[in-house]
């Protein structure tokens, strides 16, 4: 059991648009970990291999327990009962309270697929009828309390922002775990739409307009399913 699953449709989704907020739980002493529906395979650039130990790197930075690949095919992910069972068996393997996944709309078509697929599964999670199976055995019914969607390449207006001020660094060294995807001077592979050095501006930027609208330096923001909830308004920033 742990206390955050994120979900990316590929290696690097959660580090460019999460990672802080998954450091920021760590250091408070919460669990969390990361599931990548699929290799990467069909990026320009790099390998599924060279993606593999990439993103292990980066699991390290953040502080996460796993990281799980469901290997189901990069730039055709689609809303089927194989894929909704995979990603149900992780569901109720690891039995996170918060689930993070892709953006509900962006510029990659598997973002907004991933995104439905990981919330379609978090309801039939839920369905006792459902069978998902750990060693043969049946697994019993989940469902997460919360399930937020991160903003990646486009700008979407966020229900919640996450104060990443004194994670940020570390987020950026997450990122930058993945050498093969982006910016460096010495690559010699074909330029991609995120391995420009205005890419990684962009971030950044991204993560100061949401830390200014919260009075913070840096900011991750996400949107909801449900209205978030509070019994005391100064729960809230």
């Amino acid at each position: 059991m742990i206390d955050i699953l994120a979900f990316g449709a590929h290696p690097d989704d959660v580090e460019l648009s999460a990672a802080g907020t998954l450091i920021k739980h760590v250091k408070k002493g919460f669990s969390v970990g990361i599931v990548d529906l699929t290799l990467g395979e069909m990026g320009t650039r790099g390998t599924p291999e060279i993606r593999k130990k990439e993103a292990d790197d980066a699991m390290k930075i953040i502080g996460a327990k796993f990281r799980d690949n469901l290997h189901l095919p990069d730039a055709f992910i689609d809303i089927s009962k194989e894929a909704i069972s995979k990603i149900v068996h992780k569901i109720r393997l690891y039995q996170p309270k918060i689930i993070l996944c892709n953006a509900i709309k962006d510029r990659h078509p598997d973002h907004s697929v991933a995104s439905k697929l990981v919330s379609k599964s978090c309801f039939i999670s839920g369905l006792s009828k459902f069978e998902t199976f750990e060693k043969k055995i049946p697994q019993p019914s989940y469902r997460p309390l919360n399930i937020y969607h991160y903003i990646q390449d486009q700008w979407i207006d966020p229900d919640l922002i996450i104060d990443i001020s004194d994670e940020y660094k570390q987020k950026n060294e997450a990122i930058m775990a993945f050498k093969s995807q982006f910016y460096n001077a010495n690559s010699l592979e074909p330029s991609t739409p995120i391995s420009s050095k205005e890419f990684l501006e962009s971030i950044k930027s991204k993560a100061i307009l949401l830390g200014r609208s919260i009075n913070k330096k840096y900011g991750e923001g996400f949107t909801v399913e449900r209205p978030i909830g509070s019994n005391n308004l100064f729960n809230l920033s």
